[in-house]
């Protein structure tokens, strides 16, 4: 049994556990299921116990609550600390888990990148950005199969961190253009994942909160979204960000203006590659109140410009990421259902894990397919919300590794 810590404010009072739990020396405090009535017998707990502990293998239920508890904070509209500071509090789970387990807890860096975007304190904003920025880019550089993956299944999965997953899939992928197919020098490319993570961080709470809202923005929160890229700059002045060319790209990543890159000051070129990008990942993933469109019709969004030609940003991106993104869903010629597991040799054949038979029948264990031979091609882009099987995270992130090489850049 492998024991992490757990934060009282992510247990959820008067609701049953999803987990056990259990004290420093593993002697059993909870079950699975127990409901606990009180803040004062969840105090007792931890009293007792020596703190609150969980098996490292129900992390990801833990993390499912504490998602919850995280989403009752906004619903009943706490103050932005508090909800940071629950945040905060549940992060060293992540971390001690990364530093068990060399692969990434995804579910973690959603909620670091969450605090990071509420919390913006400027004494510590910039260490906090720095440090997930290098994650995102260990992770990227590492296996950039396998980070697409996690970040396009959350974003299509997971509405209620709408804001930090967004911010993080838009940068992985600028990065990846910028890195592999734009050849941008190596700190240009640090500075568009940045700009990438930050675009937003004056909106953070709002698009939290409107992933989760069934009616339509009211005219406030159209007027806040509408001035927030410019707030968004300001902010990062705030904060210590003197770079010119990354405090304008964030105020100007909403500016719609056709045209080749090389024509383009520097700031302007990340502006509009952070453009395109969030146009992809915006439509890629679910509100409450409208459904997501197919990964295949988001990336096409993003590949023609303001006057129906293809646009240059748009083009780099889908030879970074490819026409059909590892984490999203594809039908076969054989009429099969699979999740695109890693780009292939070209943006339209990936290698791909069938979940759904020909019969319509869930696999029992995924079966790879190469879609470079013509009989398991991929014929259509398959939205998420078609498909009714669960992913498990732990389980086919190791199907995205493979040996360096794959790619022809």
């Amino acid at each position: 049994m492998n024991l992490v810590s757990v934060s009282v404010e992510t247990i959820r009072i008067g609701q049953p556990l999803p987990f056990s739990l259990m004290d420093k020396d593993g002697i059993l405090l909870a079950k699975r299921s127990f409901v606990i009535e009180s803040k004062e017998v969840l105090a007792e707990f931890a009293a007792r116990g020596g703190g609150l502990y969980i098996d490292v293998s129900e992390s990801e239920a833990h993390h499912r609550a504490y998602l919850d508890r995280l989403n009752t904070l906004v619903r009943d509209n706490k103050p932005l600390g508090e909800i940071a500071g629950a945040q905060i509090s549940a992060s060293g789970l992540g971390d001690r888990l990364a530093q068990e387990n060399e692969h990434p807890d995804w579910l973690d860096l959603q909620v670091q990148a969450s605090a990071l975007l509420r919390d913006t304190h400027p004494s510590l904003f910039l260490e906090k950005l720095d440090r997930l920025h290098g994650q995102l880019r260990r992770h990227s550089m590492r296996n950039p199969d396998g980070t697409l993956f996690a970040l396009i299944h959350l974003s299509a999965s997971e509405p209620r961190m709408y804001s930090a997953t967004h911010a993080m899939l838009v940068s992985v992928m600028c990065g990846l253009a910028a890195k592999e197919v734009l050849q941008w020098p190596a700190e240009l490319e640090e500075r568009v994942r940045k700009v990438a993570l930050t675009m937003n961080v004056s909106m953070t709470d709002l698009q939290d909160r409107l992933a989760l809202q069934l009616e339509k923005p009211s005219a406030p929160q159209k007027s806040t979204i509408a001035s927030h890229a410019e707030r968004s700059s300001a902010m990062l002045m705030t904060v210590g960000v003197t770079n010119a060319d990354w405090l304008e790209a964030v105020r100007d990543h909403h500016t719609k203006v056709p045209g080749p890159l090389r024509d383009r000051t520097v700031a302007q070129q990340m502006a509009r590659l952070v453009q395109r990008a969030d146009m992809f990942a915006a439509r890629l993933a679910p509100r409450a109140g409208r459904v997501p469109v197919a990964p295949g019709a988001a990336m096409q969004a993003c590949y023609f410009d303001e006057n129906r030609q293809i646009d240059e940003a748009g083009a780099a991106l889908i030879k970074a990421v490819g026409i059909y993104q590892p984490g999203s869903f594809v039908r076969l010629a054989t009429e099969e259902i699979a999740v695109v597991i890693k780009r292939g040799l070209n943006t339209s054949t990936p290698r791909v894990a069938v979940l759904i038979n020909r019969s319509g029948m869930p696999t029992v264990e995924p079966i790879m397919r190469d879609t470079s031979v013509r009989e398991h091609r991929v014929i259509a882009s398959v939205a998420h919300r078609e498909v009714k099987v669960q992913i498990n995270l732990e389980r086919m992130l190791p199907l995205t590794a493979s040996p360096q090489g794959d790619r022809p850049w």
